[in-house]
């Protein structure tokens, strides 16, 4: 894991078109603007975590005969 330290209204490069900038910091809290092309999904860890659980979720089988 790389870690950098930034202060308010700095920024870090990922690959050559994801910026992330520190907005503001606010206690033990810090909020990041995430500048990325519209085909890059971001997402929070525990959303993402949730996504990646309902894609593994076993899908009910289609039913064979759907008039009964």
């Amino acid at each position: 894991m790389l870690v950098l330290s930034r202060k308010q209204e700095e920024s870090i490069v990922i690959g050559e078109n994801i910026v992330v900038t520190v907005v503001e910091i606010r206690g033990d809290k810090v909020r990041l603007g995430i500048t990325a092309p519209r085909e890059v999904t971001v997402h929070r860890r525990e959303v993402y975590d949730k996504v990646k659980e309902s894609q593994r979720a076993p899908r009910p089988a289609p039913d064979s005969n759907p008039e009964g």
